[in-house]
Order: structure tokens, then C-alpha cells, then sequence
């Protein structure tokens, strides 16, 4: 179509495209865990929608989410190889969420980091039914056609992603709780106070961290109370010093972001439920890093 053939057209179609754009971008996050990757699937959906003979599209909104998601599942399937060769652990990509709490969803749901990182044990397909169930209240009907499945299927899918979180994480604290827990172990870790870390994490606590391979960032989980307070207590002399702390929001959940030297070199998020934190995730990989702090407002 050469410009100026339908005028107007193109107008209505990017506006279109970007009043779902929250939506879709929320939905490709949520299934991918990287906010790099769901930006991809984003343009990739933006290029489908500008070829695409939009007169024969009643709902421009669902269309655009059919699409991103099928594209998203596509890509996660071919991450999860590429995720086999990820020098140490993989932490999902953190976004800062003080702009759109919600990323682009009715509900908070499948966002926060512990969650992405135990949806990475399912299937493409039944994390995105879950996120499309859960986080966008997609009817099981809509979430059965976006998935070309059954609605039974959809409620399977659905009902197996729900065990396997309940499964795997107890109910959540509030946000105050979860800030003043985090202050009590960031004075604890940076002191080596081994008592103190051994009072706030919980008995099967893991330490997780995302260095993408490069220095200094442990890559196997650390597991358990006693190896991880070690682990905090050894590590504090080499990490704090000279070290900076500023406070911020990952996925919905205060955060510390810790710099030294005005370079960022690690976002701390962590998991906690009434017993204590049961997971410390340290994003460490600068490719992960410096999305997230370019994203910070202020």
C-alpha cells in the first residue's frame, strides 16, 4: 500500500496497536521472563499487524494478543534450549514496574521474579494459560482458542501451572513486611552478621545468582540456612565495601539495587513468606542489569 492510498488507515492501525500494546507487551513478558525478548515479539507483532488486511479484523485487541502469543510461545520454546547453555543460573530479566504496576494486566498475577522463575519449569503452553487465566482473566473459552486447545484442556493447563506454584511457595507478606524484612537482612549481609542472616532466612532457604557468567557470581544455587548465612558472611568483605544502595521496585516488589563505583553490579530481589525469605535472587549479568536501571524513572 503506497502512502496517502487509504488515508487515515494506518493512523487507526497504530492506534489500535497501541492501545493493546501494555496488554501484549505484559502477556510476552510474563511467558518469556525477559523484557528484551518480549520486545522483540512486540515488534514482531507490529510488523504482522501493519501487513495484515485489517478490514477483516472485527477486534483489534484480540487479534494482537492471538498473535503475541503464539509468537511468544514460539520464542519461549526455543529459549528454554538456548537457557540449557546459560553459563550458571537463569533469573528471569527484572522490570521496574512503578509506571504500570500491573504490566499491563488485570491483576499482579505472574509477575513477581520467584514466580517467573518457577513458571520456567513448565511447558510454554501451560504457563501461558496460566498467565492468560490468571494475570489477563481470560475466560477458559478465549484462553482455549488463543491456544487452539479444548476448554477442558485450557482449565488442565490452567489447574497443573496452579499446583505446581502452590506447590513450590507459601502465601506472600504484604509490601511493608517484605521492605522491612529486606532492610533487617541488606544490614545483616553487609555486616556478616551470621546471626542475623540465620534470624531471617528460612530453614530451606536457596541463594540464586545470575552472573551470565561472569565473576564472582556463584553458579549453582546455594541451599539451605547454614550454607547460604556462610555464604553471605564469607562473600561480605569482597562485595560491600565501597559499595552504594539504592532502593527500588522489581516486578511489583521493593528491591535493592547495589552499585560500586556509579556502575550497577547486582538487583537483589527476594521471596519472602511469614516464615522468612526463602529465596535470595541476585541479577548479576550487566545484559540483564542495564535494561532494568535505563528503565528506572528519576
Amino acid at each position: 500500500m503506497h502512502a496517502g492510498a487509504h488515508p487515515g488507515t494506518l493512523d487507526q492501525a497504530t492506534k489500535d496497536f497501541l492501545s493493546a500494546r501494555p496488554q501484549i507487551f505484559g502477556i510476552a513478558y510474563r511467558v518469556l521472563g525477559s523484557a528484551v525478548e518480549a520486545e522483540d515479539v512486540v515488534q514482531d507483532t507490529w510488523l504482522r499487524w501493519q501487513n495484515t488486511d485489517r478490514s477483516k479484523v472485527n477486534e483489534p485487541t484480540a487479534f494482537l494478543t492471538t498473535v503475541t502469543t503464539r509468537l511468544a510461545i514460539n520464542l519461549a520454546q526455543s529459549a528454554r534450549v538456548r537457557r540449557e547453555s546459560y553459563i550458571g543460573t537463569w533469573l528471569p530479566e527484572p522490570v521496574d514496574t512503578t509506571q504500570d504496576p500491573l504490566l499491563g494486566a488485570e491483576r499482579a498475577e505472574a509477575l513477581e521474579m520467584a514466580v517467573l522463575l518457577l513458571l520456567e519449569k513448565l511447558n510454554p503452553v501451560e504457563r501461558t494459560a496460566y498467565v492468560l487465566r490468571e494475570a489477563f482473566d481470560y475466560p477458559y473459552e478465549r484462553v482455549a482458542e488463543i491456544l487452539e486447545t479444548t476448554e477442558a484442556n485450557a482449565r488442565q493447563l490452567v489447574s497443573r501451572a496452579r499446583k505446581h506454584l502452590a506447590a513450590e511457595r507459601k502465601e506472600r507478606v504484604t509490601s511493608a513486611a517484605h521492605r522491612r524484612l529486606l532492610e533487617v537482612f541488606l544490614s545483616a549481609a553487609r555486616t556478616g552478621d551470621l546471626s542475623g542472616l540465620e534470624d531471617v532466612l528460612t530453614a530451606d532457604v536457596v541463594s540464586y545468582s545470575d552472573g551470565g557468567g561472569i565473576r564472582g557470581a556463584s553458579k549453582i544455587p546455594v541451599i539451605g540456612r547454614p550454607h547460604v548465612s556462610r555464604y553471605l558472611v564469607a562473600f561480605a568483605p569482597r562485595f560491600w565495601p565501597h559499595t552504594d544502595i539504592r532502593w527500588v521496585e522489581a516486578n511489583g516488589r521493593p528491591a535493592v539495587l547495589v552499585s560500586s563505583g556509579g556502575e550497577p553490579t547486582a538487583l537483589l530481589t527476594v521471596d519472602i513468606s511469614a516464615e522468612g525469605i526463602d529465596r535470595l535472587m541476585w541479577v548479576m549479568n550487566p545484559a540483564k542489569l542495564a535494561p532494568y536501571v535505563a528503565s528506572l524513572s528519576g
